[in-house]
């Protein structure tokens, strides 16, 4: 926080006024394209806080609509199981089916009779809400095709579960088919505001749709809005005209990439660069940009490095620091995180440092202080959701404790997820609970031996040259193009790059000069890859 001073008389005395003004985040995003991965770092100030790790095979994502059919009816639950494609039914609650599920019913019959041009919702004449204390057998059935929308994402054993309040999400607002109401986000203090913008969706939002206006549209002009508006409508009109031909499982209308998804909400003038390896999502990417901060364009560019992108910026060593069992954090102090089907623990030790009896408290308050800026930056990172139990070092003082539970709060006013943070317990504990609507982060950080795979015994060392030359020798061969890259860990690559004539330079006189060596600190010690310039790997 940056600090600002001024000062005014008043009856004689001199005030002094402090303001604090929050200092600027420089924030960036680095966006790995691999053949069967995408991968997404969100760096604030060169310090990585959210890591997103997606297979190239992922299905159901949250925001996205599916066409699906009811199996079960469950009324001891009040609960339906719904087919979507997924290879365990989806859970739709009653209470999820949404006030408006009458209307949504009637649009999805007329809908699938309709062969030409679909149905347009705002001609449509509502139904009644259906009864908030009603049960479910009384507005499904089995066999019956309902729209559904990913509410939170297969997590374990379980499959996705889902809502029939459909929504659809813009930069500015979101779009609620069905629903009627225009509501203001929270965050916007000015009534002013506030309501400038309520009467101003009111006018322009077409029948039979709600809206919801996010914080960033405050001070927005109505030809901005009215742009998105018209945008977000016709997301939803033109694959809802469509539905006459579709059968259940369908998609009906997907969410936007998890790349636009990300910087359609955190995007601001904090961000200074995008970096993405990729020409295709680059340019996709760029677009996006263009849509909802025409003159941020120029900050989307396109990385063409031979080392990998994260190795080039630093991101796979913090990585490898912040994901392992025990974190540290801040002069030897550390935590040990723990994960169990019920809840995370989360146990703040502080380390080698000084335990004097007349510096304990102070210091029990320094290392807590530190660690709940560290424990938000993990929940983040990890994607943890559920309850979270934090053991703080323990603190005799009721003020202590009250500061660290100020700190915690601060520290999550930049986690966009929903949560709740309980104040510490006489015994140094802190609840927390947040939204859960994927699957938490995991990445390993211990590597297996590559060449024993943990048994301990490994081959002769002297083997490992012969087979990385075999290796070389079968793609030369097996390929038209002698256009090859070796990946290897940087210890290896300074190994079979050292002296004159090197390892390395005997092979490319031998195998030819399009063979080239990149270290990536990706790979395990002895492990190494062989691919063509498209990254189609040739080493198997």
């Amino acid at each position: 926080m940056g600090i600002k001073k001024s000062s005014r008389k008043q009856a004689g005395t001199k005030v002094l006024i402090i303001i604090e003004i929050p200092t600027i985040v420089s924030a960036e995003l680095f966006v790995d394209v691999s053949p069967d991965e995408l991968s997404i770092a969100l760096l604030e100030d060169r310090r990585l806080v959210e890591l997103r790790k997606e297979k190239g095979d992922v299905q159901f994502t949250v925001g996205d609509i599916y066409l699906g059919k009811v199996k079960k009816i469950m009324p001891g639950l009040n609960a339906a199981f719904v087919d979507v494609g997924y290879e365990k039914d989806a859970f739709l609650h009653y209470l999820d089916l949404g006030p408006q599920f009458r209307t949504l019913k009637k649009f999805l019959n007329i809908a699938k009779t309709t062969k030409k041009g679909g149905v347009a919702l705002h001609k449509m004449k509502a139904e009644l809400d259906i009864d908030k204390n009603g049960t479910i057998s009384e507005v499904l059935s089995v066999g019956q095709e309902v729209m559904v929308q990913i509410a939170k994402e297969p997590i374990s054993t379980k499959g996705p579960r889902l809502t029939s309040e459909l929504s659809i999400a813009g930069r500015n607002l979101v779009l609620m088919p069905f629903s009627d109401k225009v509501s203001v986000s929270q965050k916007i203090k000015s009534a002013e505001e506030r309501n400038r913008l309520k009467k101003l969706l009111i006018s322009i939002k077409p029948k039979n749709f709600g809206v919801i206006v996010r914080t960033v549209a405050e001070g927005k002009r109505v030809a901005e809005l009215d742009k998105e508006l018209k945008t977000l409508t016709r997301r939803w009109d033109e694959p809802t005209a469509k539905l006459f031909n579709l059968k259940p499982r369908a998609l009906v209308v997907g969410e936007i990439g998890r790349t636009s998804a990300i910087l359609r909400d955190i995007m601001s003038p904090s961000f200074n660069s995008i970096y993405i390896s990729d020409q295709e999502m680059c340019k996709e990417v760029r677009e996006y940009v263009g849509l909802i901060a025409p003159d941020r364009e120029k900050i989307v560019k396109e990385f063409k490095g031979d080392v990998p992108l994260f190795d080039q910026f630093g991101i796979e060593k913090q990585i490898k620091s912040l994901f392992g069992k025990t974190v540290s954090f801040k002069s030897g102090a550390y935590l040990i995180i723990e994960h169990t089907e019920a809840l995370h623990v989360i146990d703040v030790n502080s380390g080698n440092r000084s335990k004097n009896a007349s510096t304990q408290e102070n210091n029990a308050l320094d290392v807590n202080l530190a660690a709940a800026d560290e424990i938000a930056r993990q929940l983040r990172l990890r994607d943890m959701g559920g309850i979270i139990v934090v053991d703080f070092i323990d603190m005799q003082k009721s003020e202590h404790r009250q500061r660290v539970y100020d700190k915690m709060k601060e520290a999550m006013t930049s986690d966009r997820t929903k949560h709740n943070i309980l104040p510490l317990s006489k015994f140094g504990l802190m609840q927390i609970t947040r939204q859960r609507v994927r699957p938490e982060l995991s990445i390993e950080t211990d590597e297996t031996c590559p060449s024993c795979y943990g048994t301990g015994k490994i081959a002769p060392a002297i083997l490992l040259e012969e087979k990385l030359e075999d290796s070389i020798k079968k793609a030369v061969e097996g390929q038209k193009s002698k256009k090859l890259t070796l990946k290897v860990h940087p210890y290896l690559g300074a190994y079979l790059t050292k002296g004159f004539p090197s390892v390395f330079l005997k092979w490319k006189f031998k195998y030819g000069f399009g063979l080239k060596m990149i270290p990536s600190a990706s790979l395990s010690f002895l492990e190494f890859k062989i691919t063509e310039d498209k990254e189609k790997r040739v080493d198997h």
